[in-house]
């Protein structure tokens, strides 16, 4: 055996800093029948991480129904597919996390984020055609130290955000921000990208052909990252800024050339299979594409192109340098596929060749570095079932005493605080800085609608949705139903513009397993979230998995973020949100069983104005929100609406003020309480203005054959339309008595609020 894999036993502290256990390095000492060299223990580390081998999460992960298949029949891709109608086309797409690395250098580590997602976007195939993300920050209103930083973070991870996808020529188009003290410390980059694909030309990463040549693509390999994937399974700690080296280094203009060098050469139909080498690098490339395609791989690390001297095989195999492919090309066919990448001024450098030995064989020239089972790196982490146990503030926060709440003074003075709070505020400043047009494909830009709408050039104009949500709160007082409400709420989003809710990324953003509260809260938010899928048709096809959120101040609130996109079917124009005409008539659509809930529960208004994060979440009737969204969608297909916007933060106040806004058009509004009526009796006006009950739209009809249509589809769903007012052309918002404002100080509020918080006039 060649000296570099003979060697005696690692001491155990060389393995446990790289983030194994005793077990797991006594497994590789019994699959390898020898002791690991320090490459292979550094190759298992990063591909035993959680981060990679979701050794924690992945026997909950199987009851995404979609997710245990794949996973079961060795289908697991780098992103999922949805058929585009009968197009012929289908839509790529997925989520992933960039959490620690943003929490320690904002702006590479959202970057970078970004880039990572988009690879493997089209390493499938596909061409992007559009971003969108989900972000989480400590609050930026105040001035003690702990705000300046999250201002720092919020600021930087926004302009890694913009300057990548701006570079790279994708559109930005859509997605959420939020603030709450749960986030200090650990802010929470979830990127999510699109693109689109002929469902004939969907390409695999499993390597397949014995001796055909393993071709490394992209930018040189260094020293940045490496390590990046343990990282991402530690808690941060006030080391964890020395984990700066950790963080990849992005070149979206490199990026930009390997996408459309690599969909060039896909074309010519002579790469077998392809893959980013994101997490792990090199590691994952060559374990994951051999496992795969039950074949082996071998390299020699001295081809690799580098950029930095002196690179140990080890440094090699585990750097996570960014915009960086890993394709097999089928054999004789090597400088045609070369030569394309050659065009495009990237590295293209022939490292391997594909074997039958089912091992993955690292060399420097003539010595081995690491000879180890494929399927052992990427198939074989060992899973645990955790520990679970109910965390001791449920019950309390749960049976919280809410009835006696004091009603405020002044209405319009909480209306115009709801509106300012940067969580509900106008996200202008951020998606100002974002390029959203480019590809000219967007037809629904921020701001107008509850979902970003493209209209697909390569599908004839077929139109698709995309958003993300998620509301923490609720996940935090019950993580079932709160990851419930998020499924709930991105398919309302889709149906409000017009789309029908086809399927699901998710980015499931936790605290430590390791702990059975954190373990418990994971559970429950994918049984929830599961449920809730099944029950509305809309799959889990891919998605990511973000433990360890969490600092020595506390924990993170259980964030099990939805990434979904709708279809559009032909004919139908989407709609936004805005109020567009005086006299049209205003109707809630909601289910017809209001019971006793008042949706005060883990509000927006109960934190902001009570400083309160307490109750439960409000109640959600899966086929009663099937219902409303149907309804909704029949109207749009039919042309009977006007606008229609969904209640989340804020209720039904800030919805409405929203719609004004977006249309510029005033609203008078008359609430009768008895509409709001519960079996406990008549509820607060405080509720009925702000509380956040589910599956709740505001539509906006004109009055006449639209209305009475309207109404007979409700009617005949099961679903209340009750009637609360007007559209005005009047430039006021006008509620019940008790909310009287022009819409010139709505504006200043929702528009000037983060610019504010930024330090801007």
């Amino acid at each position: 055996m060649p000296d570099a894999l003979t060697r005696p036993a690692i001491d155990p502290s060389v393995y446990r800093e790289m983030g194994l256990i005793d077990s797991e390095y006594a497994l590789i000492v019994e699959t390898l029948g020898r002791e690991p060299s320090y490459t292979e223990i550094g190759m298992y580390s990063v591909m035993w991480s959680e981060h990679c081998g979701y050794k924690y999460s992945r026997p909950v992960l199987k009851l995404f129904a979609e997710y245990k298949k794949a996973q079961e029949s060795g289908a697991l891709e780098n992103a999922g597919v949805v058929p585009l109608g009968d197009s012929g086309y289908g839509i790529v797409f997925k989520m992933e996390s960039h959490n620690h690395p943003s929490a320690v250098e904002p702006y590479q580590g959202a970057a970078t984020g970004v880039g990572g997602i988009l690879r493997d976007i089209f390493t499938m195939g596909a061409r992007p055609i559009a971003n969108l993300n989900s972000l989480r920050f400590g609050p930026i209103t105040g001035d003690d130290a702990q705000v300046t930083r999250n201002r720092y973070l919020f600021e930087h991870v926004v302009k890694g955000v913009g300057d990548y996808g701006n570079c790279v020529g994708v559109p930005t188009v859509g997605g959420e921000i939020y603030f709450h003290p749960c986030y200090n410390g650990n802010p929470l980059v979830n990127a999510m990208s699109i693109g689109v694909v002929r469902l004939d030309g969907v390409t695999t990463a499993a390597a397949a052909g014995i001796r055909n040549p393993v071709l490394y693509v992209g930018s040189a390999t260094g020293r940045d990252g490496i390590h990046g994937a343990t990282f991402a399974s530690v808690e941060l700690t006030e080391e964890s800024e020395a984990r700066r080296p950790n963080v990849q280094v992005g070149d979206p203009f490199t990026e930009k050339l390997l996408i459309e060098a690599t969909l060039e050469a896909l074309q010519t139909g002579h790469i077998v299979g392809i893959q980013d080498m994101g997490a792990a690098g090199l590691t994952c490339g060559t374990c994951e594409m051999a496992a795969k395609g039950s074949v082996g791989m071998e390299i020699d690390v001295l081809l690799v192109p580098r950029r930095e001297t002196d690179m140990t095989p080890y440094e090699v195999m585990l750097s996570e340098s960014q915009e960086r492919m890993l394709a097999v090309v089928a054999q004789g066919r090597e400088d045609e596929v070369a030569a394309i990448f050659h065009k495009w001024g990237l590295q293209a450098a022939y490292i391997g060749f594909v074997t039958d030995t089912g091992r993955v064989v690292i060399k420097e020239g003539e010595t081995v570095a690491a000879d180890v089972p494929a399927k052992s790196l990427a198939d074989d982490c060992p899973t645990y079932f955790l520990d679970a146990a109910e965390p001791g503030y449920i019950t309390r926060v749960q049976n919280a005493d809410l009835t006696g709440l004091a009603e405020p003074d002044d209405y319009n003075a909480v209306l115009l605080k709801l509106l300012a709070a940067p969580s509900i505020a106008s996200k202008r400043w951020v998606w100002e800085q974002y390029d959203t047009m480019v590809q000219t494909q967007t037809e629904m830009l921020p701001g107008r609608g509850d979902a970003a709408v493209l209209s697909v050039r390569e599908a004839g104009g077929r139109r698709i949705a995309a958003t993300t949500d998620c509301n923490p709160r609720f996940c935090y007082l019950d993580p079932f139903v709160g990851a419930q409400i998020a499924v709930a709420e991105a398919a309302r989003n889709l149906s409000c513009v017009g789309a029908t809710p086809k399927a699901v990324t998710d980015c499931l953003n936790f605290p430590s397993p390791e702990k059975p509260e954190g373990f418990w809260q994971f559970r429950r938010a994918v049984e929830g979230m599961a449920q809730a899928c099944d029950a509305l048709g809309t799959k889990v096809v891919s998605g990511n998995v973000s433990f360890y959120n969490e600092t020595p101040e506390g924990a993170i609130y259980p964030t099990p973020t939805v990434g979904m996109v709708g279809v559009f079917d032909e004919g139908v124009t989407p709609l936004g949100q805005g109020f567009q005409s005086d006299g049209d008539l205003i109707y809630l659509l909601r289910p017809r069983a209001w019971e006793n809930e008042t949706g005060i529960g883990g509000s927006e208004y109960l934190s902001l104005i009570h400083g309160r994060d307490e109750g439960r979440p409000p109640r959600l009737d899966l086929a009663a929100e099937a219902a409303v969204q149907s309804v909704v969608r029949r109207a749009i297909a039919g042309d009977l609406l006007r606008s229609a916007h969904d209640c989340s933060e804020g209720g039904a106040a800030v919805a409405l003020a929203e719609s004004c806004l977006a249309g510029n058009k005033g609203a008078e509004v008359r609430f009768s309480v008895t509409d709001f009526a519960t079996d406990q009796g008549d509820q607060p006006w405080s509720a009925i203005l702000f509380g956040e009950a589910a599956s709740r739209i505001v539509v906006s009809v004109t009055p006449g054959t639209n209305q009475e249509a309207l109404l007979d589809l409700a009617e005949d769903a099961g679903i209340e339309s009750v009637f609360i007012g007007q559209v005005k052309d009047n430039n006021r918002f006008d509620a019940a008595g008790l909310l009287d404002l022009p819409l010139s100080a709505l504006r200043d509020a929702y528009e000037n609020a983060i610019p504010r918080a930024m330090g801007e006039k």
